[in-house]
């Protein structure tokens, strides 16, 4: 065991893993957080062009890295990531099932187009890929850890409307509790939630840069402030890593305390 402020376990050295959404804002970020902490990184996304940088980004940091445009409400598309994953860098220890997609409309004006839209990326899609990897640790047998990315939208409700995000990401928390129940004890891979509040982020950007939308929500955070990104990674590599071992089905909400409200 190690002593007091040691933290190997931290360390993801000689691990693979996956992350969706990987194009840009927090998937981007979190690719990078990986390869920095030691592993190896597959990333995924829609938007091929951008995964190019993203995958520079890991390789500067020393690490193997594979990029594939995919697309997650494709079940099929899931199951090819995992594949090259496995084949191209040897296994899959880690997923972080970061792939979403939001906007804020009020109900009645919603349209099912839309909102089904929505929810084919945030939960469907989130489904197919967290069932892809999980396949594929138990073929393995080595165990692993899932960490689906839901939001703190998922917990209580917002000043903005945004009902067919929220629903999105409260399913996400629901799928990783059962999920965790499935293959926690049998299969040793652990699955838990990442709930971020709000960060500065491609998808944030229309609330947080204008002065009204930022006072709205900076009304409600206890610590006064927006997220910065580096406040992420801790949390991220805690799910990720050994250091979590003993944590499975639970969510980490990482919010400033805005889900207090």
């Amino acid at each position: 065991m190690s002593a007091p402020g040691d933290t190997p376990q931290f360390r993801l050295d000689g691990r693979v893993a996956v992350v969706t959404g990987a194009s840009s804002g927090l998937g981007a970020y979190f690719a990078r957080v990986l390869a920095a902490a030691g592993a190896d990184v597959a990333i995924g996304a829609r938007r091929a062009d951008r995964l190019e940088e993203v995958r520079q980004s890991v390789l500067d940091r020393g690490r193997r890295c594979i990029a594939l445009p995919i697309d997650v409400t494709d079940p099929r598309h899931c199951d090819a990531l995992v594949d090259a994953t496995t084949r191209e860098l040897g296994g899959i220890d880690i997923l972080v099932n970061n792939a979403g997609t939001g906007y804020a409309v009020r109900a009645e004006r919603d349209t099912p187009d839309d909102a089904a839209n929505l929810i084919a990326v945030n939960l469907v899609g989130a489904y197919h890929m967290a069932v892809a990897a999980g396949r594929a640790m138990i073929t393995a047998g080595n165990g692993g850890s899932i960490v689906n990315v839901s939001s703190a939208l998922g917990l209580t409700v917002g000043d903005i409307p945004q009902a067919s995000y929220s629903a999105s990401k409260a399913g996400i928390l629901g799928m990783t509790r059962d999920l965790a129940r499935q293959w926690s004890g049998k299969h040793r891979i652990r699955v838990n939630a990442l709930a971020p509040g709000f960060f500065a982020s491609e998808m944030t950007a229309p609330l947080l840069g204008h002065e009204a939308g930022l006072n709205t929500v900076l009304a409600r955070i206890p610590s006064g402030r927006t997220g910065a990104l580096g406040e992420l990674a801790g949390p991220l590599l805690l799910l990720a890593s050994e250091a979590g071992s003993y944590i499975t089905g639970t969510t980490l909400c990482v919010d400033g305390g805005w889900s207090m409200h």
